[in-house]
């Protein structure tokens, strides 16, 4: 498979639709990755546990690829993520409110697989919403 079409995988089905049987098609087994949120995790079971953590935490969750730009096995993508913040989320109680933030991601493939994954997300926007007290 493409990188590309593993990355739009990724965000379309594997994120938006939390469909996490996906992972034995689309992370290789040994997959590194870095979430938007600062947590580094290694392997597929351990990156299935991060997206249950954030979209438990975050209802309505989307990842929405803004740009994407692919050269060979790599390729660098700016994505907006957004959700309903109705769950404790890095340390803060559930506000109810939707937040979003952006973040700049990038990939690598092996064996047609994505094998490093590494997702630099805007904290300080996102902090600042989730630290709103609720009206």
């Amino acid at each position: 498979m493409l990188i590309r079409e593993l990355v739009q995988g990724f965000y379309e089905r594997f994120w938006n639709e939390v469909d996490l049987s996906l992972a034995e098609e689309i992370l290789h087994p040994e997959v590194t990755f870095r979430g938007s949120v600062g947590v580094g995790v290694t392997g597929r079971r351990a990156v299935c546990d991060y997206v249950l953590m954030v979209t438990t935490a975050l209802s309505e969750y989307r990842c929405d690829v803004e740009s994407l730009i692919v050269e060979g096995d790599r390729a660098a993508a700016k994505v907006r993520f957004s959700g309903l913040h109705t769950g404790e989320f890095l340390g803060y109680a559930p506000t109810g409110r939707h937040v979003e933030w952006i973040g700049a991601a990038f990939f690598a493939a092996e064996e047609g697989m994505l094998s490093d994954i590494w997702v630099l997300g805007d904290l300080e926007s996102l902090r600042s919403q989730l630290a709103i007290p609720p009206a």
